[in-house]
């Protein structure tokens, strides 16, 4: 069953790849939206950018793809003066720190311990061959549960959520501004991709989800990782729906059906509008069944600390 799965996602990952590899860069438009306080949100091409522009300087968090180095740099500049200072990953996969060759180079690249293990080292994802990252776009400061970078006149928090979309996921809370970003543990428009193979996991996805909209207020504004910009009540409504689709194939798995009949079945119509996005409904059930049955999970790289 785990073939079948696995067949499907290799197909939306490729399809996806080949977009990014066919796409005409120089007709994307990295546009920006102030959320709140020094804070800004770009869209572009992959993870949602987000922003703090102010009189230290320019922090962003995730870099997109490296052909946008430019058109970023430009937003930037409409946005406030001042040189980019740091990078903030949210985890390791290319559409969130294609740009860190060229922003290495300029800033400081911050992100978790295994964050840094992956773009140093091949991975693969799915099957496919992910190449490892050259130096500068490796980061130079990283962590194994939380730091702050004091800047623009708040303090940025970057914590380290474990075995959520990756092994390598941070949540940075813009705390005086009161602005989130989840980056992937957040997919404001779908069903989200868990990377198993990279330490992800469903439960995982679950559980930080839960922690997050513990720790913010009502009226926070939230960048996600892929999606528009959001807010405490949309998280809801996705943690519901990671909830409801997960128990629902859990408890079809207890009643001993496998993969392929559950696929077949899918899921009530509540959740149809959930699967047109880049994971489809068979795609995200099957993820459901790998997570549960604890398959394809990749160990940590190195010997990296679990939290």
């Amino acid at each position: 069953m785990r073939k079948i799965q696995s067949a499907l996602l290799l197909l939306a990952l490729a399809a996806s790849a080949a977009a990014a590899q066919d796409r005409d860069f120089s007709k994307v438009q990295v546009r920006a939206t102030k959320v709140a306080g020094n804070v800004y949100m770009l869209e572009g091409a992959g993870g949602n950018i987000g922003a703090s522009v102010g009189p230290d300087g320019i922090l962003i968090v995730d870099d997109q793809f490296a052909p946008l180095a430019d058109k970023i740099r430009i937003a930037l500049r409409e946005i406030g003066p001042g040189n980019l200072q740091f990078v903030l990953n949210t985890h390791w996969h290319g559409d969130h720190t294609g740009g860190n060759p060229v922003f290495g180079k300029e800033a400081t690249i911050i992100a978790h311990d295994n964050v840094r293990k992956r773009l140093s080292t091949d991975q693969e994802v799915m099957g496919e061959k992910v190449a490892a990252s050259p130096k500068e776009a490796l980061p130079v400061i990283t962590f194994g549960q939380s730091l702050s970078v004091h800047f623009n006149g708040e303090e940025i928090k970057v914590i380290h959520f474990p075995h959520g979309h990756t092994d390598g996921d941070s949540v940075i809370f813009f705390t005086g501004s009161k602005v989130v970003h989840l980056g992937d543990d957040f997919f404001a428009d779908g069903f989200p991709f868990v990377d198993l193979g990279s330490g992800g996991s469903v439960q995982g996805l679950i559980a930080n989800v839960e922690k997050v909209l513990a720790e913010i207020p009502a009226d926070a504004k939230i960048i996600p990782g892929h999606g528009p910009l959001s807010t405490p009540a949309d998280l809801k409504a996705y943690h519901r729906m990671l909830v409801e689709t997960s128990g629902i194939v859990q408890t079809k798995i207890k009643a001993g059906k496998d993969l392929a009949t559950i696929q077949k079945e899918g899921l009530p119509d509540e959740w149809k509008k959930w699967g047109s996005g880049f994971i489809k409904t068979d795609v995200w059930i099957g993820t459901i069944y790998e997570s549960l049955q604890g398959k394809d999970h990749a160990h940590t790289p190195g010997e990296g600390t679990h939290h």
